[in-house]
């Protein structure tokens, strides 16, 4: 199954929560943005690679990892990663 494809069919189910909104605006360092639609930027940029490990899709994409529940489409959180 191609998970990005899979992932970006079902954009309109993509949010988080209240929490969620605060975790991941701080993580990847996001002001005055709408959060989701953020992420999903980072979904459909031609460079992310989207994989999936158990219940979750985890999204790469420059130095980015966003983690999304893959029944619900909660994006859980997101990190920036260190470039080794």
């Amino acid at each position: 199954m191609n998970y990005k494809n899979y992932l970006l069919s079902n954009v309109d189910k993509i949010h988080t929560t209240e929490l969620g909104v605060q975790r991941i605006g701080k993580n990847l360092k996001i002001e005055n943005q709408d959060v989701v639609e953020y992420c999903i930027k980072l979904i459909e940029d031609k460079n992310s690679i989207v994989t999936k490990k158990g219940k979750n899709f985890y999204v790469t994409v420059d130095n980015k990892e966003l983690t999304v529940n893959s029944s619900s489409f909660t994006i859980i959180t997101a990190h920036i990663k260190n470039r080794s």
